[in-house]
């Protein structure tokens, strides 16, 4: 069994972040359990709490650590990630020479409710994923556009060719999985 931690960008309530989470996970091969990382209640990253990490960091670190393999799923907010995304990298790859993220093939997915498709998230949580040692999926990109017009509340498919789009991003991920192992 492989176990995903899947993490989402947007804080928000019903996000369509969420919906295209759930929607990657819907296809995801036999074998495979996905765990939903969240992030919302995790305290800003100060150094000068390595030592003595409140018990949300250590927490979050022990569940990244407990995962096989991740989904990054992320709205973009000015060009880039939403802080409470780069805000969790962060916890999780300290203190230094405790990165937890490290190692572990990953899939990135961003969306939009308009026509960029989150490319500036995506290609931002690309670099950063990068340097804290994080395989990930290169073919497909996963840019998703018009998020409301493509999936339900649930992460249903409500558009023609999204779930087989989908499923050859997943496809990419279970091979770098495999490669990885």
């Amino acid at each position: 069994m492989v176990k995903v931690g899947v993490v989402v960008g947007s804080t928000r309530k019903d996000s369509f972040s969420e919906r295209l989470a759930k929607a990657l996970v819907s296809v995801l091969p036999e074998g495979y359990e996905a765990e939903y990382i969240k992030i919302d209640q995790l305290p800003m990253y100060n150094q000068d709490m390595d030592a003595d990490s409140p018990q949300e960091y250590i927490d979050f670190r022990e569940k990244v650590g407990s995962v096989d393999a991740l989904i990054f799923v992320t709205p973009e907010h000015n060009r880039s990630i939403p802080a409470p995304l780069k805000n969790a990298i962060d916890i999780a790859s300290r203190p230094y020479g405790e990165n937890k993220w490290a190692g572990k093939p990953s899939l990135i997915a961003s969306q939009s409710p308009g026509a960029i498709s989150g490319f500036g998230a995506n290609h931002h949580l690309r670099q950063v994923l990068t340097f804290v040692d994080v395989p990930v999926v290169q073919q497909p990109e996963v840019y998703i556009t018009n998020t409301p017009e493509l999936f339900g509340e649930n992460g249903e498919f409500l558009k023609e060719g999204t779930e087989d789009f989908l499923k050859a991003a997943v496809d990419a991920f279970e091979d770098l999985v495999k490669r990885n192992q």
